[in-house]
């Protein structure tokens, strides 16, 4: 089977989802709306803020509600990316009493989801703002979930990492390990890359960074060192960057990222290093969930 990718991936990855999920939810039927709302009912609503987040996953909520019901009215009032204050309309939607009973706690799901999720990038990008430093996601996702949580990472205004392990080389501690050492299997990597991919090595301290070096790869991952040991390492390759000898060419200054343990406390402290990139896993799999309600509307 060929993989979509890019804008049909992501909504073939919405549209089954939001499937599985009303499946879960509604299973044989809504017994409870189905008993006590009459079926000719109609109905209008609004989904609200209960906090203070920003908005993420309006498509899914949107995709829901068609899903139940193709002639639901749902109007998104706030975009994705957008901040959001509590008591503010996030969406209206006005139809079948049924439909909008049935689709209520799937949306929402949803929504708090992305949101909360949108709502932690925002903290992290605003904590390294005017450092020149970029925060990146990782792939530390919920199973299923990948191309929607790291869709709102992306409208907080934060940036992805690689997708999957299709579409970049990270040569991690392990494959590290496995190969014979860290500089081998970046190596390794480089001279069998026939796809044209970016290649990331992690390096665990300065020794084996002045050992991936003369690799010639695209990134290097510093991984979990304090923010002194940081500087030291973005120093020398900035270094080893301009160090080339006279009337050569200059070499091609690998971009830098740093990672492990970076805390929403921490994480301005690492930016100011000078790295370029800073990966939180934070973003995505410990993100709160963003409350918000439906409410019925007279």
């Amino acid at each position: 089977m060929t993989r979509a990718t890019g804008d049909d991936a992501l909504v073939r990855s919405r549209h089954d989802l939001v499937v599985a999920a009303l499946e879960e939810d509604v299973g044989e039927g809504d017994w409870t709306t189905l008993w006590t709302i009459p079926a000719t009912a109609e109905a209008r609503a609004v989904i609200v803020a209960k906090m203070p987040l920003v908005v993420a996953g309006t498509a899914c909520v949107e995709e829901v509600f068609r899903q139940v019901d193709p002639d639901l009215t749902v109007e998104t009032e706030v975009a994705d990316g957008v901040d959001a204050e509590v008591g503010d309309v996030l969406f209206r939607l006005s139809g079948r009493t049924h439909s909008i009973l049935v689709g209520e706690r799937t949306a929402l799901n949803f929504l708090g989801r992305l949101a909360g999720i949108a709502t932690q990038a925002r903290r992290y990008v605003a904590a390294v703002e005017g450092t020149g430093a970029q925060v990146i996601d990782t792939r530390k996702t919920t199973p299923g979930w990948r191309l929607l949580e790291k869709e709102a990472v992306r409208a907080a205004g934060a940036a992805n990492h690689r997708m999957g392990l299709y579409d970049m080389v990270l040569v991690k501690d392990n494959h590290a390990d496995a190969c014979g050492g860290v500089a081998a299997a970046a190596r390794a990597a480089v001279t069998r890359n026939d796809r044209g991919i970016p290649v990331e090595v992690e390096v665990r301290s300065l020794e084996e960074l002045e050992a991936v070096l003369p690799v010639g790869v695209d990134r290097i991952l510093l991984d979990n060192m304090p923010p002194e040991v940081l500087q030291r390492a973005v120093s020398r390759v900035d270094e080893w960057a301009g160090s080339a000898q006279p009337g050569a060419p200059q070499r091609p200054r690998p971009e830098l990222e740093a990672s492990g343990n970076v805390t929403l406390a921490s994480v301005r402290t690492v930016a100011l290093t000078g790295v370029d990139f800073i990966s939180v896993g934070a973003l995505t799999h410990s993100a709160p969930v963003a409350d918000v309600s439906l409410r019925m509307v007279t």
